[in-house]
């Protein structure tokens, strides 16, 4: 999210002070043209267009700067979250260092004065004729950023505070933990192309791993970094379409995907239950960006809401750089973020090297070999005409002109190239006549655009001179990929440049506005119309440092930011510090052989499509909008498809017209077949047409072929799940049936339960959300003869078909045979056990019962599962109140997924209300309800009950003598865990006593019926039904009283009838 402050003052205001402030050195200098901005394919920005810059006109005033159209696309609105921070500094004017002279003669006066006299000369008409240039037209549609973008300011995007100022995990890492797994990330590839995006998240992923992460890798489509990927992260999955809801996100703490292209793929996090994973997502093509403006054109303001609706998903949304967060500030719902940093200049510029050459590039652009060619540019932020950067630029250079272009031991070689804007035109009539008006050497001042080979450009360069007078929050790519071609590099000291250059070591840094300072560094470089042996030395070292320059940076940027972003569960390992990272190059091991055999890469600002594919944008506007984008039209130009056949409002208002034509006449056609005379016709057709009749009103109640099949079965197992994307985790057929713990997201033509209907405490978020699966349970036993009438019933997870633990064929067989066969006894069938993690790590066998509740539940399990247990039975203090678990190796049931007689799954869930009423109790007591003391990041505390929830079915069948049985959820094979003669000596029997049980609930019902609630947040008499035998008293003597009334009104009939006779009532 960025913030914007404005100058109070006025343009005119800017001009009034210039005299004020003739003394100061910091002019205008930090000044930014306004307007709006397109990318140049590959980090360098320009737009495409054949139109010629305007011919130079003197500019007059300020104001007409305001009116300059900008290259780059974004809308400003005051509507928007996003803006931009404006930084204005008032112009200055530039105050000239003069020389004393002890004066001993009038003709060295003379002389003083004439040199003096010709320079101011050469000055103002220098000055005058780059002024020239910068006349641009007026756009009223860009009149708002003009208005904040004012003579002397600068753009610069602000980062969201909770992202780049969070504590991360130092406070975490202060407290206890016990940590039994890695933090897991998902890692979703748009592509497995071998390119400088793939060589990032290389190098990413290698250094995650070695603080404790653990990657699992997804791909959208296969490629040949593959083998390379498998080697980095293991095995990949490639996520077809059939296969992008199939993915559990739930098991993973965090989720990253690298482009647009994910964007289907990762459509499942848009659904609950997974709207809670933390989304990383990494957004490195502009292509958006540039469909925004037609989108707005085009009025499809659907298209982009569905856009801002899924960058809004996102935790974060991560840029390479600080313009693309600006170009797509249409979709920022303040979850944008920068981390500058990628190995793409530097692949482009190897790529490039290994191809071309020096000579072949200054003979192609007609420059000699021996010539001494220095290239200079500007802002990375480029217009379409020249802007006021490079007339403040010419200022301070001027000098240097002078001394080198002007020198005539080198003026036959020593060149000076330009480069900016979209076409050259403009800036050669601009140059030429400086050229003229300064004395200096025919050819010696040239100027290309940005429309060409930049790589060539720059490749033939002796000395590559950057001057931009404005902020700049990046390091310019165009000086990467200089130092990467060993070319020496003279830059201002911008904070930027200070950060990563270190003063003739890597390049030149010389004071900004000290064209004295410039001078002298530049003869440093150049003896004899050659380059010093200085200048080789720092090109060489600088293109060693440009080769992993932001390797570093980026990797660290990358841990901080997922230790700002994901909330790491209570049992997970947390990561290692950034401290570690001591791997501070990028992994070119795995890409040297490509960047040797890559073709186009390094000429990527000269094709019309986006290097990353973005097929998914055009996919989505032929789905949602039927428009088929012409890839040889302009997109940034809606003008130029005005020709083409689209429909207009006229089209629309003639179709609207059609149609209700026919509404009328399908309405006419109807009455008259109602008023004509039609005959009876035979006796099967009408019983024919009103069985399909009955049939078309049933099946809006008909429940489907599962549950015409469930009836008879001795068994039903209900899946519950919460949100639409658990829907394709859900079975089919006889043997499950849903339970939705959402009405919305209830599945449409199916018989699942509504468990919000069946329970009024549902309805409320907050108990929704603690409760979990167990609120589900809740709802079934309430009034259970109404749903369930099997004698076995069961319960299983959406989760366990994602984590591959959900009942097979042939296991779903065995169970159902043993379960025919088993008619007497107390016994649990659970298929998924405690250690189960999603196949990633191995089994914890080593961990107790208890050990393992505590590192689940933030360390405090044991002590609140004993509280509550001390609550719920009026134990004292002194009395050991927490049941015995011992560690005999067997497994423990998890996941909620298990069978039960019916008549034992009462008994359970009457244990569980009252525990679960004991345990909000402990919250109700606290200062804070809203406090979890058995969590510790801020899902599980959303989720505060449901990990203890999830054990405590193996606490009640463990001490209530229950067999518990193990049931291998693939082979189908049952092995029986903690027999009960193992148990003998350890189980608190008395206290799961059935028939003590079932006083303190008729205990509990009393008091509830008699509205002497012990608190009044009392959960108990909400989780289910509040019954005892003074209410079924009351029902009965209710039932004996109507029959008592009833009988005394027949009576009273009769006798009524008997003494005055039957009478009629009269008719009309």
């Amino acid at each position: 999210m960025a913030t914007g402050r404005s100058s109070p003052s006025s343009v005119a205001d800017d001009d009034n002070n210039d005299n004020n402030n003739s003394n100061n050195n910091n002019s205008s200098n930090n000044n930014n043209n306004a307007g709006r901005f397109h990318s140049i394919r590959d980090r360098f920005r320009f737009k495409r267009n054949s139109q010629k810059p305007s011919l130079p006109t003197p500019l007059s005033s300020p104001s007409s700067l305001s009116s300059s159209s900008p290259d780059r696309h974004w809308k400003t609105s005051s509507s928007r979250s996003h803006h931009f921070h404006h930084h204005y500094n008032h112009n200055r004017s530039y105050n000239r260092k003069l020389i004393s002279f002890c004066f001993r003669g009038k003709w060295l006066y003379l002389c003083v004065f004439l040199v003096i006299f010709v320079f101011a000369i050469a000055s103002m008409v220098l000055q005058s004729s780059i002024m020239s240039v910068f006349r641009q037209s007026e756009n009223a549609r860009w009149r708002s950023v003009r208005d904040d973008l004012k003579l002397g300011s600068s753009l610069e995007f602000v980062q969201p505070p909770r992202f780049q100022y969070g504590n991360g995990l130092d406070l975490v890492r202060n407290q206890p933990r016990i940590g039994v797994r890695p933090p897991r990330i998902a890692l979703v590839l748009g592509n497995m192309k071998k390119d400088p995006l793939s060589l990032m998240l290389s190098t990413l992923v290698k250094n995650l791993r070695g603080l404790g992460y653990m990657i699992k890798i997804y791909a959208v489509e296969d490629g040949v970094a593959r083998s390379m990927w498998e080697e980095i992260g293991g095995r990949v999955l490639i996520l077809t379409a059939e296969r992008y809801n199939l993915i559990d996100w739930s098991i993973f703490d965090g989720v990253i995907a690298d482009s647009l292209e994910d964007k289907n793929a990762i459509s499942s996090l848009m659904q609950e239950p997974f709207c809670s994973v933390p989304l990383v997502w990494i957004i490195q093509q502009d292509t958006l960006a540039s469909r925004l403006p037609f989108y707005e054109s085009m009025s499809w303001e659907h298209l982009i809401s569905h856009w801002r609706d899924a960058f809004r998903r996102a935790s974060v949304i991560v840029f390479p750089d600080y313009i693309l967060p600006m170009l797509y500030s249409g979709l920022d719902t303040g979850n944008f973020f920068v981390i500058p940093g990628s190995p793409k200049d530097n692949w482009a510029a190897d790529s490039y090297s290994r191809r071309h050459s020096k000579s072949q590039s200054r003979k192609t652009y007609g420059f000699g070999k021996d010539d001494l060619l220095v290239l200079v540019f500007g802002s990375s932020i480029l217009y379409n005409e020249l802007s006021w950067d490079y007339a403040l630029s010419f200022r301070d250079i001027e000098p240097l002109l002078l001394n080198f272009a002007g020198r005539s031991d080198v003026e036959e070689r020593l060149k000076f190239v330009f480069m900016s804007g979209n076409s050259s035109d403009g800036y050669k009539e601009a140059l030429q006549d400086i050229t003229t008006r300064l004395g200096l050497h025919e050819g010696s001042l040239s100027h290309y655009d940005m429309k060409g080979d930049v790589n060539g450009i720059i490749l033939m360069a002796d000395i590559v001179l950057y001057f931009s007078p404005q902020y700049e929050q990046e390091f310019p790519p165009i000086l990467i990929r200089a130092m990467s071609f060993g070319i020496p590099i003279v830059a201002p000291d911008l904070p930027v440049i200070k950060k990563y250059i270190v003063d003739e070591v890597h390049g030149i840094i010389f004071s900004q506005h000290n064209s004295n300072e410039l001078v002298q560094d530049f003869s440093r470089l150049i003896s004899n119309g050659k380059l010093t042996r200085f200048a080789h030395t720092i090109a060489s070292s600088g293109r060693l440092l440009s080769k992993n320059m932001f390797a570093m940076e980026c990797v660290t940027g990358y841990a901080k930011l997922l230790e700002n972003v994901i909330t790491f569960p209570s049992d997970v390992i947390l990561p290692g510090d950034t401290s570690q990272l001591k791997h501070g190059s990028w992994e070119w091991a795995y890409f040297q052989k490509d960047v040797e055999d890559s073709k186009g890469i390094e000429d990527l600002q000269m094709k019309d499509v986006d290097p990353i594919n973005s097929g998914v944008v055009y996919d989505l506007e032929l789905e949602m909008i039927g428009f088929v984008p012409l890839m040889n039209v302009s997109t940034d130009d809606p003008e130029a498809l005005k020709g083409e056949d689209f429909p207009n409002e006229l089209d629309w208002d003639i179709l609207n017209q059609m149609e209700r034509s026919e509404e009328v006449n399908r309405l006419e056609m109807e009455e008259l077949e109602e008023r004509m005379e039609k005959g009876i016709g035979k006796w099967d057709d009408i019983y024919r047409n009103a069985r399909k009749a009955e049939k078309l009103r049933f099946e809006s109640n008909e429940r489907d072929e599962g549950e015409l099949e469930r009836t008879g079965q001795p068994l039903c197992i209900y899946e519950v799940y919460d949100g639409t994307g658990a829907w394709p985790f859900l079975h089919h057929g006889s043997l499950y049936r849903g339970l939705s713990l959402s009405t919305k997201a209830r599945r449409l033509q199916s018989d699942d339960v509504d468990a919000v209907l069946r329970l009024n405490l549902l309805h409320d978020t907050y108990f929704q959300n603690i409760l979990c699966e167990m609120g589900g349970m809740f709802s079934i036993a309430n009034h259970l003869d109404n749903i369930h009438k099997r004698p076995w019933i069961g319960f299983q997870s959406w989760q366990a078909t994602g984590r591959k633990v959900s009942l097979s064929k042939k296991a779903e067989l065995a169970l159902e045979e043993i379960i025919q066969g088993k008619t007497k006894g107390d016994v649990i069938y659970y298929w998924a056990h405690l250690d189960v993690d999603g196949g990633f790590t191995g089994s914890n066998d080593a961990l107790t019962f208890w050990s393992m509740c505590d590192i689940l539940n933030g360390g405090n399990c044991r002590n609140a599962f004993q509280d509550a247990f001390r609550i719920m039975y009026g134990l004292p203090s002194h009395i050991e109140a927490l049941p015995p678990m011992p560690d005999d190796g067997g497994r423990w049931s998890a996941l909620h997924s298990w069978v039960m007689p019916t008549s034992s799954f009462m008994e359970f869930v009457m244990f569980s209300r009252m525990f679960v009423d004991a345990l909000d109790n402990l919250h109700v007591n606290s200062s804070n309800r809203t406090h979890c003391i058995l969590a510790i990041s801020t899902l599980e505390k959303q989720h505060c009950y449901c990990r203890v929830l999830e054990l405590l079915v193996n606490v009640w069948a463990y001490h209530s003598a229950q067999q518990m049985v193990y049931l291998n959820p693939h082979s189908g094979v049952t092995e029986e865990q903690h027999s009960v003669e193992q148990r003998r000596g350890y189980m608190w029997a008395k206290y799961f006593n059935m028939t003590l049980l079932k006083s303190m609930d008729e205990d509990l019902a009393e008091a509830a019926d008699d509205n002497y609630y012990p608190y009044e947040t009392w959960l108990w008499p909400l989780t289910g039904e509040v019954y005892w035998e003074g209410i079924y008293e009351r029902e009965r003597e209710e039932r004996y009283r109507q029959k008592m009334d009833k009988k005394r009104r027949t009576k009273e009939k009769l006798l009524d009838r008997m003494k005055h006779g039957y009478k009629q009532r009269s008719l009309g």
